[in-house]
C-alpha cells in the first residue's frame, strides 16, 4: 500500500557516552538499530570507541493518527562482532510518542540506557534528537532539501538491498506528485488553532464519538428573557457554523494528536457514569418560512413554557439555528409554545417597532421524544404555524428530551446558568508552560567609564541588572579594580540569575550595567528570548556570547558584556505550594513520560449553601460554581444561578503522571456575571484529595464539608458531593513511580537554594495568576490565589500553633515508647518485665534472628491495622488546622496584608506577643545547642578533669569488653538496666550526673 502521509518522524542519533566494554579488549564497536511502527533503520558502526559519535538522521514515515497513541520509538545499541558471531547487547531506550516535538523545537537529550533483563550489564547514555516534520505545513520548501535528506538517511551498505532502493525512489516520486496536487487544494486550518479550540472547551458530558462540537466563533445578539427565574443577559453569543450534525472533526496529521496529549483509553469520552443524568428539554429553532417571501422584515422566534419566555436573535435573511436547553425539573408547565414574530421597520411618527405574530405551534411535553447518545441528533422538521391572519407560514425546529450528555448541551442556551452569559459557562483553562531562564553574567570589557585612573580614584562600583517582563534581578556589586590590576576596567562577576519564563515568551531579556556611585546607566543590551538556547540537562554547557552595550544617543557603544543564557528544560517550575503539588513533569517535552493512569472527577452537586448576597434587596441568594485543578489543567463548571442546592453533574478527566500528587477542588460564588456590577467571586470552601490514598479502579462517592476561614472565625458554608475514580493502566508503572525521584533529574544534579526556590515559586504563581486573569472569561485573581495557596508563606499565629502541635503529635509516639520502657524498667507490670528478660536472652543467644523478628513484627502490625485504614479520602481537618481555639485578634492578624494596615497600638500589642513566643523558642534552641556542646566537651578538653575521666573510662571499658565475651556483656548490661526497683536508687545515675556537669558555651553568649 503506498504511503499517503506527509508526516515524517526524524530520529537524529548523535552520540553515546560511557558504554560498557563488550569486545573483551576494553572497548566496544557500537551501532544503533531504531524501530518505529514496523520500520527499522540502522546506523553505521563506530569501531573501538566507548564514546561513539554518529550524527546520523533516520527518517520514518507516520502512517496515521492512531500510530501516535500506540507506537513507541525503540533504540537498541549493539556491539558489532565479526561475521558469524552474534552481536552483544549494549542497552536500549524506549520513548513514548508524547515526547515528540515539532521540527525547530528539538534539543539534544541524553537518555540512560536500560537493561534488557535483570542480568544485563549495561551502563552509559545515548544522545538523541527526536522530532517530526510536516511537509504540507511548508509548501515552499525546496525539493532539493528533501532529496538531500533522503540521501543522508540511507541505511548502511551492510543492510541495504537493491530492491529497497528502487522502492524508495518510487515512493519519493509518488510523494512529490501528491505534493504538487495538494498545492492546488485549499489550505487547511492550522493545527495550533484546532488545539486552542479543543483546549478551551470543557469535556462534553458523554458524547458518543468522543469529539466535542466546535466553540462558537461569530458574535450575535443575545437572546432576551422575560419573567424570572430564567435570568437574561446582554452578553454577545459566539456561535460557529462550520460543523453541524455529528460534530466530528478530521485532522489528517498526527501533529494535533501529539500536541493535545494521549487520549487513548480515556473512557470518560464514552461513559459519563460518575454523575447523575439530568433531564433537559432541548429546542433547536433553525429557521422560518413566510408565504410572502418578498418582505425583508426581520423575524424572531419566541418560546413560552408556563411563565417563562425566551426569544431568539432577530434575523432578516439568516437562519437562527439556536438551541435552548431547559432544566426539566424547573419547568412549571406541560406544554411548549413556539411562535414566530415579524418586526417592521420603525417609522418617523412611531415610538417603537411594530411586531406581528406570524403563527404559533404547540407541543405537549408528555409526547416529546427522548434521545440519548450514541443516538444520532434529531433532525429538524417543518411545522405549520397556526394563525388566522397569516396562514401558511412554517417554522423548522426539533424538540427532544435529553440529558447533559447531549452534544448540543455545550452550545445551547442553558436555563439553569442564565442562558448565554460567558461568565457562567463551563470552561477549561490551561496554565502557561513555564521555563527557568538562567543568565550567567561572566564579565564586561571595554566599559566607557571615562578615564580609568579617574574611575579608580572615585572608587566606582558596578552591578548588572537583568529584567524579563516584571522580573528584575541584580548581581552583587564589584569595584572597577585596583591600580595594580591589569584588568581594572573589566570587572568579573560569574553569577547566575534565574528567571521564570512563560510561553509565549517576553520579547527581550534586557541586561543593564549600572554605576552605583553615580546612579547612572553605563549601557544596556537586549537579547531576544526566542533565540535563546534550550537544554534539558547539565551535560551540554550553553555557549557563551558577547553582546555590545548601548548607551544613549551620544554613546552608541559603551562596551560589551560576556554572558551565558539558556532555557532550562530539565527543571519543573513549581507554581503551587510544595505540599499540594499536582504536577512534577519537566518543562522540556522531550523528557515527558507516558501517563500511568487516568483521573476522573464527577462534580455532582452541593447542598445547604449559605446565602452570600441579596437578590432584589429582599432575599438571599447564591450563584455557585466549582473550580477543579490538577496539573496545568483548570476546570470551571457552569454557574447555577439562585440555588442553595445546585446540581452540576459534570465529569472531567486528567492524565496522571505521578500518583503522589494532589487534586484541588474549590467552590465559589459568582460575582462577575452581571454586566452592571463589578464584583469579586467569594470563596465557599476547598477540599483536597491525594491520589496516593485512592484505590485503583474504585469509585469514591462522598460528601465533603465546605469550611472557609473568615475574619470572624471558621464557618461551614455547605457540603459538596464529589465522585472520584483513579484508574491505572499498568501496575508495574505505578509501583515503579514510588522508587523514582519526585522531581526531575536537574533538581538533584544542580539544585536551587531554598530561598531562591521560594522566590521563583511565588514569581511563577504571579505569572499563572496574571495569565488566567486575562483569559476570556477571566478566572478571577482571588480564585487562582485561593486554589494555589499563594499566602502560605505569610505569618500566621494559627498555622504556627498547628505546626507546633503536629510536631508534638509525632514526638508523642516516641514519648509513649519511652514511658513503656520506663514502666518495664520499674516493674510496674512484672509479667511484661519477665517476658522482656526472656526476649533479651533470646536476642543474645540468637542474634541472627533479630532482624527477621523485627520485620515480621512490623508486618504483623501492618496486617492487623489494614482493617482500620481510612476508607474515604480525607477532607480539611478543623482540629488539625487549629480552628477551634483561635482568637479573633489572631485571625485579624492572619488576614492583615503585607505591609500591615492596622493601627500602631494594635501592631505594638501583636509585636509584644510575638516577642514573648520568640523568647520561649529562643530558650528552647539554646537548650538544644547546650546538649550538643556538652557532647563536644567530652573530647575537646575544655574541662580537663571531665575529659580525663572520660578517657580513663574508655580505657577501662576497652579492656573489660576485650576480656568479657560480648554476649555476656550485653546480657549483663540488659539485666542491670532491668533490675528490680529495690536494687535501684531514686537519684539520677552517675552517667546522667556526669553529662549534666559538662560545660557548654552558654556562658560565653552576651
Amino acid at each position: 500500500m503506498a504511503e499517503t502521509s506527509s508526516i515524517k518522524l526524524v530520529v537524529e542519533v548523535c552520540n553515546a557516552k560511557n558504554l560498557m566494554p563488550k569486545d573483551g579488549q576494553g572497548t566496544a564497536s557500537a551501532y544503533a538499530i531504531v524501530d518505529f511502527d514496523g520500520q527499522r533503520r540502522r546506523t553505521k558502526t563506530k569501531f573501538r570507541d566507548l564514546n561513539p559519535e554518529w550524527n546520523e538522521k533516520l527518517e520514518f514515515i507516520v502512517h496515521g493518527n492512531d500510530v501516535v497513541d500506540t507506537e513507541i520509538l525503540e533504540i537498541n545499541l549493539y556491539n558489532d562482532k565479526k561475521t558469524g558471531k552474534r552481536s552483544t547487547f549494549l542497552g536500549k531506550v524506549k520513548i513514548a510518542a508524547t515526547g515528540f516535538v515539532k521540527a525547530g523545537s528539538e534539543t539534544l537529550v541524553y537518555y540512560p540506557l536500560e537493561k534488557r533483563s535483570v542480568f544485563s550489564q549495561i551502563k552509559g547514555e545515548i544522545g538523541l534528537k527526536v522530532y517530526y516534520v510536516d511537509e504540507k505545513s511548508d509548501p515552499l520548501q525546496p525539493e532539493v532539501d528533501a532529496k538531500k535528506a533522503a540521501v543522508e538517511e540511507k541505511p548502511p551498505e551492510e543492510e541495504s538491498k537493491p530492491g529497497e532502493k528502487g522502492e524508495q525512489k518510487v515512493d519519493e516520486k509518488k510523494e512529490e506528485e501528491k505534493k504538487d496536487e495538494e498545492k492546488k487544494e485549499e489550505p487547511k486550518p492550522p493545527v495550533k488553532e484546532l488545539k486552542k479550540e479543543e483546549q478551551n472547551q470543557p469535556n462534553p458530558p458523554a458524547p458518543s464519538d468522543g469529539n466535542a462540537e466546535k466553540q462558537p466563533s461569530t458574535e450575535t445578539p443575545p437572546a432576551q428573557v422575560e419573567n424570572p427565574p430564567l435570568a437574561h443577559t446582554d452578553k454577545a453569543l459566539t456561535q460557529g457554523k462550520e460543523e453541524k450534525g455529528s460534530g466530528k472533526r478530521s485532522v489528517p496529521s498526527i501533529v494535533n494528536d501529539i500536541e493535545l496529549g494521549s487520549l487513548a483509553g480515556d473512557r470518560s469520552r464514552n461513559a459519563y457514569d460518575l454523575v447523575d443524568r439530568m433531564p433537559f428539554l432541548y429546542v433547536r429553532v433553525v429557521k422560518a418560512k413566510k408565504v410572502n417571501s418578498e418582505s425583508k422584515n426581520s423575524m424572531y422566534a419566541k418560546l413560552v413554557i408556563g411563565t417563562h419566555t425566551i426569544k431568539t436573535k432577530s434575523q432578516s435573511e439568516k437562519d437562527w439555528d439556536q438551541v435552548f436547553a431547559f432544566d426539566k425539573d424547573g419547568l412549571n408547565s406541560a406544554s411548549l409554545e413556539v411562535s414566530v414574530w415579524s418586526e417592521e421597520e420603525k417609522k418617523e411618527n412611531e415610538e417603537a417597532k411594530v411586531e406581528t405574530c406570524l403563527g404559533t405551534v404547540c407541543f405537549d411535553l408528555q409526547e416529546v421524544p427522548k434521545r440519548a447518545p450514541p443516538d444520532s441528533p434529531l433532525a429538524p422538521q417543518w411545522y405549520g404555524l397556526e394563525s388566522e391572519k397569516w396562514p401558511g407560514n412554517d417554522v423548522m425546529l426539533a424538540v427532544w428530551i435529553g440529558t447533559q450528555a447531549d452534544e448540543a448541551f455545550q452550545e445551547a442556551w442553558q436555563s439553569d446558568s442564565g442562558g448565554l452569559i460567558p461568565e457562567t459557562r463551563a470552561k477549561v483553562y490551561l496554565s502557561p508552560k513555564l521555563w527557568y531562564l538562567r543568565l550567567t553574567v561572566i564579565q564586561t570589557q571595554d566599559l566607557q567609564l571615562g578615564s580609568v585612573i579617574e574611575a579608580k580614584a572615585r572608587g566606582l562600583e558596578l552591578y548588572v541588572k537583568a529584567q524579563l517582563g516584571i522580573q528584575v534581578f541584580k548581581t552583587s556589586r564589584t569595584s572597577v579594580g585596583s591600580l595594580s590590576s591589569s584588568s581594572s576596567a573589566n570587572p568579573t562577576w560569574n553569577e547566575d540569575l534565574v528567571f521564570v519564563a512563560a510561553e509565549p515568551f517576553e520579547p527581550f531579556l534586557v541586561i543593564t550595567v549600572e554605576d552605583v556611585t553615580n546612579g547612572k546607566i553605563v549601557g544596556h543590551a537586549k537579547i531576544p528570548v526566542a533565540s535563546i538556547e534550550r537544554r534539558t540537562d547539565n551535560l551540554t554547557e550553553p555557549k557563551s556570547r558577547w553582546f555590545n552595550l548601548v548607551g544613549d544617543e551620544e554613546r552608541p557603544y559603551t562596551g560589551r558584556i560576556h554572558v551565558q543564557v539558556c532555557l532550562e528544560g530539565g527543571y519543573h517550575v513549581l507554581d503551587e505550594a510544595a505540599h499540594v503539588t499536582s504536577d512534577v513533569r519537566a518543562a522540556a517535552k522531550q523528557l515527558s513520560k507516558a501517563p500511568i493512569g487516568l483521573l476522573e472527577v464527577g462534580i455532582r452537586g452541593a447542598t445547604n449553601l449559605l446565602p452570600l448576597k441579596t437578590k432584589d434587596g429582599t432575599r438571599g441568594t447564591t450563584d455557585a460554581y466549582v473550580v477543579v485543578k490538577y496539573g496545568p489543567k483548570w476546570v470551571r463548571t457552569r454557574t447555577i444561578l439562585d440555588r442553595f442546592n445546585p446540581r452540576w453533574n459534570e465529569q472531567y478527566t486528567w492524565d496522571v503522571y505521578d500518583p503522589c500528587t494532589v487534586l484541588t477542588i474549590g467552590v465559589f460564588d459568582n460575582g462577575r456575571y452581571k454586566c452592571d456590577e463589578s464584583g469579586k467571586d467569594v470563596r465557599l470552601g476547598k477540599i483536597r484529595i491525594r491520589l496516593s490514598t485512592l484505590d485503583t479502579s474504585r469509585v469514591y462517592l462522598n460528601s465533603y464539608s465546605l469550611t472557609v476561614l473568615l475574619p470572624g472565625g471558621a464557618k461551614k458554608m455547605g457540603d459538596i458531593e464529589i465522585a472520584v475514580r483513579f484508574t491505572c493502566s499498568s501496575w508495574l508503572s505505578l509501583i515503579q513511580a514510588y522508587a523514582t525521584p519526585m522531581l526531575p533529574r536537574m533538581h538533584y544534579i544542580r539544585p536551587l537554594g531554598p530561598a531562591q526556590q521560594d522566590i521563583l515559586r511565588h514569581t511563577a504563581m504571579r505569572i499563572v495568576t496574571a495569565r488566567l486573569v486575562r483569559s476570556e472569561p477571566p478566572l478571577g485573581q482571588e480564585v487562582v490565589q485561593f486554589m494555589l495557596d499563594s499566602d502560605t508563606h505569610m505569618w500566621s499565629m494559627r498555622r504556627s500553633k498547628a505546626n507546633w502541635f503536629r510536631v508534638v503529635g509525632c514526638l508523642t509516639r516516641a514519648a509513649a515508647v519511652a514511658r513503656w520502657l520506663d514502666e518495664i524498667r520499674k516493674w510496674v507490670h512484672p509479667p511484661t518485665t519477665v517476658l522482656l528478660h526472656m526476649l533479651l536472652v533470646a536476642i543474645v543467644l540468637c542474634p541472627h534472628l533479630v532482624l527477621p523478628t523485627v520485620f515480621m513484627y512490623v508486618f504483623l502490625i501492618l496486617a492487623l491495622r489494614v482493617r482500620c485504614r481510612q476508607r474515604l479520602p480525607q477532607n480539611m481537618d478543623p482540629r488539625l488546622s487549629y480552628l477551634d481555639a483561635v482568637g479573633l485578634d489572631e485571625l485579624d492578624e492572619e488576614f492583615d496584608g503585607f505591609p500591615t494596615t492596622r493601627s500602631a497600638d494594635v501592631v505594638r500589642v501583636r509585636y509584644d506577643r510575638l516577642r514573648a513566643l520568640a523568647g520561649r523558642a529562643q530558650t528552647l534552641l539554646g537548650d538544644v545547642a547546650a546538649q550538643g556542646e556538652r557532647l563536644e566537651a567530652l573530647c575537646n578538653w575544655r574541662d580537663p578533669r571531665a575529659t580525663g575521666l572520660f578517657a580513663v573510662f574508655c580505657l577501662v571499658a576497652s579492656l573489660v569488653v576485650y576480656v568479657v565475651p560480648f554476649k555476656v556483656f550485653v546480657l549483663g548490661s540488659g539485666f542491670y538496666y532491668l533490675r528490680h526497683p529495690r536494687f535501684r536508687d531514686d537519684m539520677p545515675s552517675v552517667s546522667v550526673n556526669f553529662f549534666h556537669r559538662l560545660p557548654s558555651l552558654s556562658d560565653q553568649v552576651l
